[in-house]
């Protein structure tokens, strides 16, 4: 069977890039204390994710045909004939993104941002204000991102169309034949390199020892200032040994 590819080489690396940094964040945040060091790079994850969605945002306007915002599938009754074809257990391919992945995409990418810009503001000096949101924020993310795997896995079985294998070739079967798509790898190239650079400025701007990021005109509190823990720890000894004399 003719397999036709669908998804260019730089929307199938921002699928993994963006599945790998969710995880990283994600996992940090759950086993690091938000004062320790470690807990700083959840917050660079975070950074680096909003960048990336970012490009696909841009990627989403200018890139091959079922990378564009234009062929998703967010008709609501759309929505409800996919779910129905699952419960009927009608077989159905969809050329590009179907119903379900479009809604979780679109969804995703707002979350994703949405996170990426209350950590701004948090780590600008407002994390009372934007505390309660981002976690709203970081929960709704955690359970779109499970409904989407367990959607994945039910439409695989149902319909016998793997997302998983076309989001690591690009390429789908079954199908009627689609308008050409071109892999676009240079395209791909210029997207690793964007987002090599970007890394490479939060690395290169980020001081481990004071926990501070230079970001945009502002200096983030990405963690904690063990500077001024010592200080703090240099003043307690002081008070303990006056304490001791008296």
């Amino acid at each position: 069977m003719n397999k036709h590819l669908i998804y260019d080489l730089p929307t199938r690396l921002f699928h993994w890039l963006f599945a790998g940094l969710f995880v990283a964040a994600f996992l940090i945040a759950k086993t690091a204390d938000d004062e320790s060091t470690l807990f700083s790079y959840h917050m660079l994850a975070g950074l680096l994710l909003g960048f990336i969605v970012l490009l696909r945002l841009i990627w989403g306007v200018v890139g091959t045909k079922y990378t564009r915002f234009a062929s998703f599938r967010l008709h609501p009754r759309e929505l409800v004939t996919y779910f129905t074809t699952i419960l009927s257990g009608e077989k159905r391919k969809w050329t590009g993104h179907n119903p379900a992945s479009s809604w979780a995409a679109i969804l995703m990418f707002g979350l994703a941002l949405g996170l990426a810009l209350t950590g701004y503001l948090m780590a600008s000096g407002q994390k009372e204000a934007y505390e309660d949101v981002h976690e709203l924020l970081a929960n709704g993310f955690l359970v779109v991102v499970i409904l989407h795997i367990a959607g994945v896995i039910l439409h695989a079985m149902r319909h016998r169309d793997s997302i998983l294998v076309t989001m690591l070739d690009g390429a789908k079967s079954g199908i009627p034949v689609p308008e050409p798509v071109k892999p676009r790898p240079m395209a791909g190239l210029v997207f690793l390199a964007l987002v090599a650079f970007f890394g490479l400025y939060l690395k290169s701007g980020f001081d481990s020892g004071r926990g501070t990021l230079p970001l945009l005109g502002t200096t983030l509190q990405l963690g904690e200032n063990e500077g001024d823990e010592d200080k703090h720890g240099e003043k307690g000894e002081k008070h303990e040994r006056e304490h001791d004399d008296d």
